[in-house]
């Protein structure tokens, strides 16, 4: 945490009362588990850190860290790679005297040499904040992909920076939803976030204020891909083989530390090929974490009840008895999921439309529990390979020109766009709000943007905030204005619609809900990091390269004449046949991790993490939802509306019949709905924002 102070300063918080607040910020953030926390202060900066030990265990690795000279001082939440390799270099080549032989020390001397340009020497996951008082120039960055958070926020004059927001009000911060936000869906891309005042720094940003002025964000990093006309001359076999290699060490670094390090299993093939590999690896040699007596890798999973069609956990055994891997799972039943529902709520500081989060939040738990301090997973797969079914449409809409496939006739692929196009269009609840032709065309007619959004459920919102509108905007509005100008033009121009469509998705859903709800928050409660080898920029980078034909293949296979054809089932061009088209996602990363999975795992088809979506009236959380959802806490909220028309059931309900209709008709939607809204009120109460409006 961070707290950079103006010329502005408010003389009763010098001195001790300074120390004091500090001290308020670090012990928001801190749990039982964390080991230290430590500060350092001048005149006018701030800086204090709550520290989980991964690699230097010793008080030389406690953070702040400072340069000989006491003028350049850092601190680094998360991981940077490749730090043997890096702290040579800084010796050999500055002179650099370490302290410590922590990872975090390597930004200090990274910056003195390379200057601004230190960012790109940097591979990891991670936040820092920077101050270098001879330039007073004050730095905060967030890396690429934003797996670790950082927000920021000005008081009275004074910059405020931290990885959670809750640690904002020991410091005087008055939270105030921010409705605009909330209302077009801007909080779910960009730097907005749901509190007025209160902002991201996003992925592959940082934020700069020099001699205590202006402060100002710039963007050090973005995804790119190949124009969409460029041919591409690589055989796949060597294609599958960058993909490979490159996996292979990203898992490699991530091996690394001092404390026991360990892997996310479920039963898809991006945690299993992610466990694959690492078994792989501690095989041929490579060292893992610090149990030098263990002579298996241990994995952790998620068992949701077996008739509940959410489970994977048997998937997961029988990759684990493959690999030889020890692996425990966390069984979460209904009272589980409503034991941690407010918990998990707090920590994440966004609503989820899913129940899945509160998984992983008590998985981190199991985790820490056997002494593990490391998880490794499978975050990022689905949007740099195209794992999400969402994705097909936009693969469809135009020819593969970079690898064409000569067996998807045209004729079968406009059929079968059309087919995937009047299934998005059909269900895609934009009639519920002020969606326009205009909305779409921002965003290149895409058809992923759509489908996101119908991820989350319509909220009844107050009319009296909607303005001279009786429905919310269209969040493609939202959407498209985050993008940088440079990209909208090379969506429209360059690049292929399906990677138009895996941009978007990485910048909103994967930026802003993934990593959060499904990451750092809920590994962090528990004092866990969590390392995504999946998003391991040179990884990704060479992934972004690769044709669409590559991440989504289709496989054309004839029937015989007379065959019926079903509704997934597509007539070919010659009348003589008929054919039926299959598409394999994730196809490129199947074959590379073709080696080190089952067979089970290379051939399954996508199967979102998820919780169950059904449970029995008067249970644990129905009981719970009817004790959140009041006409009283909704009035609190002051944004949403008691009794309103029912979006998915059409006739005027109030929230609390909503309720009780989730649990007894057992209605998908109606309980996204609900849940969303009781996270909300926890929301609300926890940070005691004031009534919106009020």
């Amino acid at each position: 945490m961070v707290w950079h102070r103006s010329n502005i300063v408010d003389p009763t918080r010098k001195g001790s009362g300074l120390v004091t607040m500090l001290e308020s910020v670090l012990l928001t953030l801190f749990t039982k588990h964390y080991l230290s926390i430590v500060q350092w202060l001048t005149r006018a900066v701030a800086l204090g850190h709550v520290r989980l030990r991964i690699n230097d265990l010793s008080p030389s690795g406690n953070q702040p860290f400072h340069d000989e000279e006491q003028k350049v001082h850092t601190v680094v939440n998360g991981e940077i790679y490749e730090y043997d390799r890096l702290r040579d270099e800084m010796i050999e080549k500055l002179g650099y005297n370490f302290e410590s032989t922590s990872d975090c020390e390597l930004v200090l001397a990274l910056y003195k040499y390379h200057g601004m340009s230190f960012l790109s020497h940097l591979r990891g996951e991670f936040s820092l904040c920077l101050y270098d008082s001879e330039r007073e120039l004050f730095l905060a960055v967030r890396d690429r992909y934003g797996i670790k958070p950082l927000f920021w926020t000005v008081v009275d004059g004074e910059l405020f920076v931290t990885a959670e927001m809750k640690a904002f009000l020991p410091l005087g911060w008055k939270p105030e939803w921010d409705v605009e936000g909330i209302v077009d869906g801007s909080h779910q891309i960009g730097s907005r976030t749901i509190f007025k005042a209160v902002q991201k720094v996003q992925p592959g940003h940082m934020l700069m204020c020099d001699h205590f002025g202006e402060i100002n964000e710039q963007q050090y990093w973005d995804m790119d891909y190949p124009h969409k006309l460029q041919l591409e001359y690589r055989s796949e076999d060597e294609m599958v083989e960058g993909i490979r290699s490159r996996l292979l060490d990203a898992i490699k670094v991530r091996l690394r530390a001092d404390v026991k390090v360990c892997v996310a299993l479920s039963g898809g093939i991006d945690s299993s090929v992610v466990a694959g590999m690492a078994n792989h690896l501690i095989h041929e040699g490579e060292k893992f974490g610090s149990d030098t007596s263990a002579e298996k890798l241990s994995c952790f999973g998620i068992a949701f009840d077996e008739e509940s069609g959410f489970d994977e956990s048997p998937t997961a055994n029988r990759t684990a008895d493959f690999l030889g891997v020890k692996f425990y799972k966390k069984q979460m039943d209904e009272q589980a999921l409503a034991d941690n529902f407010e918990a998990a709520t707090w920590l994440n500081e966004l609503p989820n439309p899913d129940l899945n989060f509160i998984g992983l939040y008590a998985l981190s738990e199991l985790v820490r529990e056997q002494g593990f301090r490391v998880v490794l997973n499978g975050q990022g797969s689905d949007e740099i390979f195209s794992g999400y079914p969402l994705f097909m449409p936009d693969y469809l809409s135009e020819t593969d020109e970079a690898l064409p496939m000569p067996e998807l006739s045209k004729e079968i692929q406009d059929e079968q766009f059309s087919k995937f196009k009047s299934r998005v269009q059909g269900s895609h609840r934009g009639a519920s709000r002020a969606a326009t032709p205009y909305d779409s065309r921002l965003l290149s007619n895409t058809l992923t943007p759509a489908q996101m959004i119908d991820a989350y459920p319509i909220l009844p919102f107050n009319p009296s905030i909607l303005g001279n509108h009786n429905v919310p905007p269209d969040p493609q509005l939202a959407y498209a204005a985050a993008i940088p100008s440079d990209v909208m033009s090379k969506m429209s121009d360059q690049w292929h619609p399906l990677h138009t469509a895996q941009y978007i998705f990485t910048k909103a859903h994967l930026e802003n809900l993934i990593l959060s709800n499904l990451g750092d928050r809920g590994e962090m409660a528990h004092s866990i990091e969590g390392r995504t080898p999946f998003l391991d920029h040179r990884l990704t980078e060479y992934a972004n390269g690769l044709p669409p034909s590559m991440k989504i293949r289709p496989v054309i296979r004839s029937l015989p004449t007379g065959t019926n054809i079903s509704k997934d089932r597509v007539g070919g061009s010659d009348s003589s046949r008929d054919v039926e088209v299959e598409y394999i996602e994730k196809y490129v990363l199947r074959e590379a991790a073709r080696p080190f999975v089952t067979d089970e795992i290379y051939r399954k088809r996508k199967h979102p993490y998820s919780a169950p979506l059904q449970y029995g009236v008067n249970g644990p959380l129905h009981r719970l939802m009817r004790r959140l959802v009041t006409e009283e806490n909704i009035a609190q909220l002051g944004f949403l509306e008691w009794t309103t028309r029912s979006i998915v059931k059409g006739s005027e309900r109030s929230l609390g019949q909503m309720v009780d209709l989730a649990f007894e008709e057992k209605d998908a939607s109606v309980f996204r709905l609900v849940i969303c809204v009781a996270q909300w009120v926890v929301l609300g109460k926890g940070f005691g924002v004031a009534k919106a409006g009020s």
